[in-house]
């Protein structure tokens, strides 16, 4: 169905009954921490930095520049750099500047504009508008012309939700929705955000609190949304929903019982670092238990003393119908040992098409076996995703002394002899070791990757290979031992670049079936 512009905008200005604006009092997520980037007088000025790349745009600033690729130019028209403005000391400058740089980008990024008014990009300022109004708009001689945008905004996103992206992105379109028609007294905008919501999280949250696209960002940014939600709905004297508060506490506690013990996420999936603000925010709820099992997401978590911390991967690679960030990833594990992190996942840096999207979303890019030089899921593109494994967890016990997890998938069973993977983890104070059944027929290459962090060191020893004060002995396969190759490898760090690491490889061509071993001995306590 088309609909023009000019009725996107009439539909919702007819309906519009009262002064404009949130409730009084009310404050999204993002004004509690939220920045310039790089600062307030830096963007008045045209200079914006997003991913770590700083581009001079000019003065009025040109918002569609060639040389930045589509993440960052989406980054400058989410407008998330308004809150700067709206935070600023001298709120006189901000206004002033801020009118500058909305009248030169509704003049540059006009409607339609596949980058400016891609629905998810077109959600996130939508919220920013409205958040902003009334600080840096209300009053002025040019709030008429800023609502009137507003509406076209609004109405452009009913006819425009990504009904057939979903995630967070349809997420991002039901919350600028609701928050646009309690700003401009729409109660069918209202009405029609709360009604997909309310499907939306019977789909998305899992039931053991996690997000469905399994990936701990993403969690954390769906968290945002909910609570930004909830906040507003109750001070708009709202009543609906009211199973929201308890989705956002489960959640709350999945984040709580994912993060690592120096505080941040593991870069499972699709992941970048999250700040320590913005989780201040979220306000996860802590976990210590020696053995917590995220059944839905199929994620445990293992703790065998204070201070050492294992996060295993033994779900589905991610929704079916949604594999945008979704890796071949299956069996994977990070670890933190004394507080640090010494085995990492690979994180993301891009979503840009090319070799190193293909690479940081490979089975070769995580801590699991690789056989045949094969993925255990088919990543292809940016967001695709061919044939997958099929994982399960089949077990997570707590013997007191010790914790043992084991999980299996049938990605490589496509190949000869149809090999099945199955590993088992069994940690007690000491240390960890890892268990490698690999069952099926015929002569195969199998290899496995440890991925560093990028601060430790890795020292020969007689033991094995000493990292980060743990020992990691050689590794055996069919009781022969093959030991581990040091070679360089790169993590991403969520800005647009890698740093430069160390990735253990362990090699060999055998028959099937076949068991491999690998141990890592943790520091003693007495030496912490």
């Amino acid at each position: 169905m088309t609909v023009l512009p000019g009725v996107w905008a009439t539909a919702v200005r007819r309906r519009r009954q009262q002064t404009p604006g949130w409730p009084s009092g009310y404050r999204p997520f993002q004004s509690l921490y939220a920045e310039g980037f790089p600062s307030a007088e830096d963007n008045a000025a045209g200079c914006f930095e997003f991913y770590g790349r700083i581009l001079e745009l000019g003065s009025p600033p040109g918002w569609n520049p060639d040389s930045a690729d589509q993440l960052w130019r989406y980054h400058l028209h989410y407008f998330d750099w308004v809150w700067s403005f709206v935070r600023h000391a001298d709120r006189a400058w901000a206004r002033e500047q801020f009118r500058y740089l909305w009248v030169s980008w509704r003049t540059d990024a006009r409607l339609g504009h596949l980058d400016a008014w891609s629905p998810y990009v077109a959600s996130l300022r939508l919220w920013n508008m409205a958040g902003a109004f009334d600080a840096l708009v209300a009053g002025s001689d040019y709030e008429e012309e800023f609502l009137a945008d507003t509406r076209t905004h609004a109405g452009f996103l009913r006819w425009n939700l990504e009904l057939d992206v979903g995630g967070n992105h349809l997420l991002k379109n039901v919350k600028a929705l609701v928050g646009s028609g309690i700003f401009l007294g729409d109660e069918r905008l209202v009405r029609r955000g709360l009604h997909m919501l309310r499907r939306i999280l019977q789909t998305q949250i899992l039931g053991d609190g996690g997000h469905y696209e399994l990936s701990p960002s993403y969690h954390c940014q769906v968290l945002e949304d909910l609570i930004d939600l909830r906040e507003l709905l109750v001070a708009a004297d709202r009543t609906e929903l009211p199973e929201l508060a308890g989705m956002i506490l489960k959640m709350r506690a999945w984040l709580g019982t994912v993060l690592m013990p120096g505080g941040e996420i593991p870069l499972l999936n699709d992941s970048w670092a999250v700040s320590d603000a913005r989780l201040g925010v979220l306000d996860p709820i802590p976990d210590d238990e020696q053995l917590s099992v995220l059944a839905d997401s199929g994620y445990v978590v293992v703790r065998p003393r204070p201070g050492v911390q294992l996060v295993l991967d033994a779900g589905a690679p991610g929704p079916p119908d949604l594999p945008a960030h979704s890796q071949s990833d299956a069996l994977s594990f990070v670890l933190s040992v004394d507080g640090h992190q010494v085995v990492v996942d690979t994180g993301v840096s891009t979503y840009a098409p090319g070799a190193v999207r293909l690479h940081e979303r490979s089975t070769r890019a995580h801590n699991t076996v690789e056989i045949d030089g094969e993925e255990q899921s088919e990543v292809w593109a940016s967001f695709r995703l061919g044939r997958r494994a099929n994982v399960s967890l089949l077990r997570a016990g707590d013997r007191g002394r010790d914790v043992i997890v084991s999980g299996s998938h049938d990605g490589y069973r496509r190949l000869s002899g149809s090999p099945i993977h199955r590993r088992t983890w069994q940690l007690d104070a000491t240390g960890m070791t890892v268990t490698d059944e690999i069952t099926g027929t015929g002569s195969h290459l199998v290899a496995r990757r440890l991925t560093l962090a990028p601060a430790v060191t890795v020292v020969s020893s007689a033991g094995g290979l000493v990292v980060a004060g743990c020992v990691f002995e050689a590794p055996t396969a069919n009781g022969a031992v093959v030991p581990w190759v040091v070679g360089a490898s790169k993590v991403g760090d969520g800005h647009g670049g890698r740093l430069a690491t160390a990735q253990l490889l362990a090699e060999s061509k055998f028959e099937l079936p076949a068991e491999l071993v690998m141990t890592i001995r943790f520091p003693p306590r007495d030496t912490v």
